[in-house]
């Protein structure tokens, strides 16, 4: 009897332990699911004003629900237009998910038709100063909503992996006008976009400039992880799985390691040095990857996770300038 009991307890601290463990794993998981849906659906301007009126509330519910499911993101509008002659285009997805472009051409003979793709939350309105610089050295440009963002419709993204049909929907749109020497310019969630057009659609642009591409899905929400504070891991991996599970796709193939090896045309990757979100490491392994011939890391040393042009403008002019006139 004596050698019973302390098996049957035994038993019964096992149990218990499986239990709190079993409990653990599923909450974590539905803390992860809730994130995933939260960072790849973008709310309404409406929805932001709302929800900045609860963030006062010192309800101990709500702040705890708020740190159980995840920040929300949401659609920036778009506060400016462009100060040169464009044309509204309208593109559709092969989901009929309407898009929105700018289409600005320069007066004289142009060099080629650039296509520029914003970064995840932001719209076109926020390039416009990209495209003021390529149309100054005479290029056409096109600058795109992609989906869930600016005017385009829907509220759901997959942070790079279905946008990637937006760059194509573009390429082929400029294509019809008749233009031959197409260029493609991303950053952040665009230049992902345009790493994985390429290869999906194989597409031949004339050349390409990525900045601060993230390695793959998963790193992306590592670094996102680490901003918040939490551990990097399970979270950042049980999120890529959800996100996939999501939307329909494989969130751990998502990897622009696999898509950069496509790539054959000349290209320009950019990043910085204090990037929070993108590390060094992760740039260059695209960059290890990319068999093209013609291509050229840069890095500048004092920018974060921001648009290159604005923090040093007078590097990124003659970068991208020396870049553009080297492939001419």
């Amino acid at each position: 009897m004596s050698k019973q009991k302390p098996r049957s307890a035994f038993r019964k601290v096992l149990r218990w332990i499986a239990w709190v463990l079993l409990v653990q794993f599923i909450l974590i998981n539905i803390s992860a699911a809730l994130y995933a849906y939260k960072f790849t659906h973008l709310y309404s301007p409406e929805q932001r004003k709302i929800d900045i009126a609860k963030s006062t509330s010192r309800n101990i519910f709500i702040k705890t629900w708020k740190l159980f499911s995840g920040p929300r993101f949401y659609k920036e509008p778009e506060i400016a237009t462009p100060a040169f002659k464009y044309t509204t285009v309208a593109l559709k997805t092969k989901n009929n998910l309407p898009l929105e472009g700018w289409y600005g051409r320069v007066d004289s003979a142009s060099k080629g038709t650039v296509l520029l793709f914003h970064n995840l939350t932001g719209n076109k309105a926020v390039i416009l100063e990209q495209a003021n610089e390529f149309l100054s050295w005479n290029y056409n440009v096109m600058l795109v909503d992609v989906r869930a963002h600016g005017n385009s419709g829907g509220f759901a993204t997959t942070i790079g992996y279905n946008e990637a049909e937006e760059v194509k929907l573009a390429y082929e749109y400029v294509q019809q006008q008749g233009e031959k020497n197409i260029y493609l310019w991303g950053a952040s969630l665009g230049a992902v976009e345009i790493i994985k057009a390429v290869a999906d659609y194989d597409l031949q642009p004339k050349a390409m400039i990525a900045e601060m591409p993230f390695r793959s899905l998963q790193s992306h929400l590592r670094g996102r992880v680490r901003l918040a504070g939490f551990p990097e891991q399970p979270f950042s991996f049980l999120v890529t799985f959800w996100i996939g599970v999501e939307h329909g796709f494989n969130g751990y193939g998502f990897n622009s390691i696999k898509y950069a090896k496509e790539i054959t045309c000349p290209i320009l990757l950019q990043y910085g040095g204090k990037d929070p979100l993108v590390n060094k490491k992760e740039v260059e392994d695209i960059y290890d990857a990319l068999p093209a011939t013609n291509k050229k890391l840069v890095l500048y040393e004092d920018a974060a996770h921001q648009f290159l042009l604005q923090k040093d403008p007078v590097r990124w002019k003659k970068e991208v300038g020396d870049f553009l006139t080297r492939i001419r």
